[in-house]
């Protein structure tokens, strides 16, 4: 209602501001500006009945003034507040968009008044507006009554209401309803309405001060939700009560640190305290004095102090009857008229015992003795009993003070005593139970001790005794060598007897079981001796050592001791290469053939057996008339300079007419000292020509001096040509037996056969000198054998022409070898480049006209004309 006439009261103000400014305008004949009043649900206009959410972020533009002036003048927009109110909005003057600068809160501020005004320079108009804040759940609720602590008694019945929670939420709606939850409600003695917040305890539950004191609960007030920045959301507060349990006499006393024994010794007087038992009231908020007395089986030799609860002996121990009495002991509540209420009970278990006074003693057969000795051989069989120790032990109490554990202590776990418990008295039997460890070479004697404590005694009393064991030598080791292989090195040149290497091997056992023996055999043995007693190998008398014949050696040296036990061990002999060969050729004077660009190739071989010994250098010492040659040192490869490019530069260089040059090489190994031979290398060069042969010519010219590659050439390309022939054969033979019908009406045709390959020899010398290098062609006749043409004249069948040449052409024939070269004779020598040359030459094909023939007779014979072949194709190949 108070909105209502807020609105009305602006709306005739607002008439009233109208008329006055509309009379003054027709009055001045100038018309104020005015502002367009589009409702309320409208984002531009004047702020009429204009809402706005609280959580409406800062800098948000939230509305635009809109007015006019009549007259069309320009107008300006204005926005105030009263005076000492905050200012929430901030206007644009000319666009009249209204941005929010503060932040809005419903809950400290529900409406903003606020003064626009619209002016064109000369007429103002002001309006009164109010803006209204709308609500969004942005505020948590807020506990009333809450932390608290309440006090309730721990007899209060299940489902009892103990408080009351409280909390408030000052948004509106949905936002500000609150609804109660427990945290950990499943675990919780409580539960609490949602709606009115009365917490109670759950049905079926009680509290118990003896288990819990103190109990915690966490409460959560969650509102309904509502809208904010867009989006649902809910927010919710907690708070913990703390809930006092308040005790009641409900428990009855107990006894603390039970169960309780107590014991009587055997110089225990009357009136000695034997145990004091301990009761509190179970009501420990408001406990009750303590009452205790004997409830039966004490036989009427104890009393207990009804104040303090001390059990004592009435008698003599003596004269106690039992060894265990099970005394009820009774704890009573008095209250505060002295009378007993509730009661606990408890047991209590008192033995009568032997005073503990006599520890564990060992005997031997003279008595007590805590030193036993004995000799025995080493690594006697496991279980064996030590039988040379005679020992007993004895404890001369009585019960649990005579009993006592056996345990021997010593290096490993060579022995073992049985038994390990005993009562009062035993035999001690020690057994062997790790043979091997019982080694002469590492222990003479084993010292052990062997101890004797109580169990069950306070005093723990225990008893030791040293037992030595002497052990006796057995040869139970063979010879060992320091090393499984001894590797070993000597000069080729050493002489006989000289000393190789040294080999070592122990045998720990004592006397003659340590002696050792050395011997060698094997297959490599055979130029070596060893000394049988010291190791040392050495060398025959008489052996003389090779590199080059055999530069290693091994064999097997065997060390044994006077029983016969033995190890072997492997030696290893190398001789070391000494340089005793100088480098040699094959002969001292070589004769070579070379083509300018092309090097030619001198070799030396050196006998010794390793590097550098047999490694070569090679150096040109003299070349006459001038040295045009360089060397390649490692390889042997003699090459013209890098300047000498043609036979004009050659001939420049000597004004002999044959280009023939003496070299001398000289072949140097890389030993210490070092040896060297040297040969004389004749030189004639000459130049390759571009052979009309082709190819195969150049590489026959080029490869004249390796006769192995010009084989391995051939029967590369003679292997190919097989490969293809049985290829085409096959395909020939498969297509044949696919299409192997008897076809009528076929014919035979004829045809020459291709002629073959001519090969001229182009190491024959020419006649005339000047046509050293040129090749002719010649071309030869072969005979011709027939070709067989069969065509098939059956048109039902898809195949049109079936062509077959039969026999199939021979490969072609590989050149032969060239015949060695001329052997040289002085003073009349030609050097000659050899030459190949080949031409294939393949004649046309004459085609006959086919014919048909009509007689299957024919057909029939020219079949099997043709599986003839087929057949005589096949055992060929």
């Amino acid at each position: 209602m108070t909105l209502f006439f807020r609105m009305t009261n602006v709306k005739i103000l607002h008439l009233s501001l109208l008329f006055v400014l509309v009379h003054v305008c027709f009055a001045q004949a100038d018309f104020a500006p005015y502002f367009f009043d589009n409702g309320p649900y409208s984002h531009n206009g004047n702020l009429a009945l204009f809402s706005l959410s609280e959580d409406t972020a800062v800098g948000t533009q939230i509305y635009s003034l809109n007015g006019t002036d009549p007259e069309g003048q320009e107008v300006r927009y204005g926005l105030a507040f009263e005076p000492g109110s905050k200012e929430y909005f901030r206007v644009d003057p000319k666009s009249g968009n209204i941005t929010l600068v503060e932040k809005l809160d419903r809950e400290k501020q529900d409406s903003i008044e606020v003064l626009v005004s619209i002016t064109d320079g000369r007429s103002k108009v002001v309006e009164r507006v109010t803006i209204f804040v709308m609500d969004s759940n942005d505020e948590r609720p807020e506990f009333q009554n809450m932390p608290a602590i309440v006090d309730v008694l721990e007899t209060t019945e299940s489902g009892s209401s103990i408080y009351n929670v409280h909390a408030l939420d000052r948004d509106t709606g949905s936002g500000g309803s609150v609804t109660y939850y427990l945290q950990n409600s499943q675990s919780s003695l409580f539960a609490i309405d949602r709606h009115s917040g009365v917490l109670r305890i759950k049905p079926g539950e009680t509290l118990d001060y003896e288990k819990s004191k103190t109990h915690f609960v966490t409460v959560i007030a969650k509102d309904g939700g509502g809208n904010f920045n867009g989006r649902e959301q809910f927010m919710s507060s907690t708070a913990t009560l703390t809930i006092n349990v308040i005790d009641a006499q409900d428990t009855p006393p107990s006894f603390i640190g039970t169960p309780y024994f107590g014991y009587v010794y055997e110089i225990s007087v009357p009136g000695s305290e034997i145990y004091t038992v301990v009761a509190k009231d179970g009501d420990v908020g408001n406990p009750n004095p303590i009452s205790y007395s004997l409830n039966g089986g004490d036989d009427g030799v104890f009393s207990i102090n009804k104040t303090t609860g001390c059990i004592t002996l009435l008698t003599h121990p003596m004269y106690l009857k039992r060894e265990i009495f099970n005394i009820k002991v009774k704890a009573s509540e008095v209250g505060p008229d002295s009378s007993f209420m509730d009661y606990g009970e408890t047991t209590v278990v008192i033995r009568v015992v032997d005073l503990n006074n006599n520890p564990p003693t060992f005997y031997g057969e003279k008595g007590p003795q805590n030193m036993f000795e004995l000799t025995m051989y080493e690594h006697p069989p496991e279980g064996e009993i030590l039988r040379g120790l005679k020992i007993t032990v004895n404890d001369s109490d009585q019960g649990a003070n005579a009993k006592f554990n056996l345990r021997l202590i010593g290096p490993g776990r060579m022995l073992r005593v049985v038994p390990q418990t005993v009562l009062n008295e035993a035999q001690v039997t020690i057994l062997v139970e790790d043979s091997a460890a019982m080694d002469y070479e590492k222990h003479h004697f084993l010292t052990y001790k062997l101890l004797a404590v109580e169990i069950d005694t306070p005093e723990r009393f225990s008893a030791t005794a040293d037992i030595v064991i002497h052990l006796l030598d057995t040869n139970d080791n063979a010879p060992k060598f320091s090393s499984d292989y001894y590797i070993a090195r000597i000069p080729e040149n050493s002489p006989g007897g000289s000393n190789v290497v040294s080999v070592t091997a122990t045998d720990p056992d004592s006397g003659l079981w340590g002696e050792v023996k050395y011997s060698i055999y094997g297959s490599g043995a055979d130029l070596f001796l060893i000394q049988p007693t010291s190791g040392i190998i050495y060398t025959q008398p008489w052996a003389s050592l090779d590199a080059e014949v055999r530069s290693k050696y091994n064999f097997y040296v065997k060390a044994e001791d006077t029983e016969g036990k033995y190890s072997l061990a492997e030696v290893f002999v190398t001789v070391l290469d000494l340089n005793d060969h100088p480098p040699e050729f094959n002969e001292n004077f070589l004769e070579k053939t070379m083509i300018i660009g092309a090097p030619v190739k001198i070799e030396a071989v050196d006998d010794d057996a390793e590097e550098p010994n047999n490694v070569i250098e090679y150096s040109i010492m003299k070349a006459d008339p001038n040295n045009i040659f360089d060397i390649d040192s490692d390889t042997g490869e003699i090459m013209l300079k890098s300047y000498i490019k043609s036979m004009d530069i050659v001939q420049n260089i000597t004004r002999q007419k044959d280009c023939t040059w003496s070299v001398v090489v000289q072949a140097r190994d890389r030993g210490q000292p070092s040896f060297s031979t040297t040969a004389i290398v004749k030189i004639d060069i000459t130049e390759a020509t571009q052979l009309s042969g082709g190819p195969l010519a150049s590489f026959l010219m080029q490869s004249r001096d390796k006769p192995l590659q010009i084989l391995g050439m051939l029967a590369g390309v003679i292997s190919l040509m097989v490969v293809v022939t049985v290829i085409i054969s096959t395909a020939m033979f498969m297509r044949n037996k696919k299409s192997n019908r008897i076809l009528p009406n076929r014919r035979v045709k004829r045809r020459p056969r291709r002629h073959g390959w001519t090969l001229k020899n182009p190491f024959k010398k020419p006649e005339n000198p000047g046509e050293k290098f040129r090749v002719e062609e010649e071309e030869q006749e072969q005979e011709q054998e027939p070709e067989v043409t069969v065509e098939n004249v059956n048109y039902n069948n898809n195949i049109s022409n079936v062509v077959r040449q039969w026999p199939p052409p021979p490969p072609p024939c590989a050149p032969s070898l060239p015949p060695p070269p001329p052997c040289y004779i002085p003073g009349d020598r030609h050097w000659v480049v050899p030459t190949v040359s080949a031409t294939v030459a393949a004649k046309p094909k004459r085609k006959k006209e086919m014919t048909r023939q009509d007689t299957v007779n024919k057909a029939l014979v020219s079949e099997l004309k043709m599986r003839l072949e087929q057949k005589r194709m096949q055992n060929q190949y």
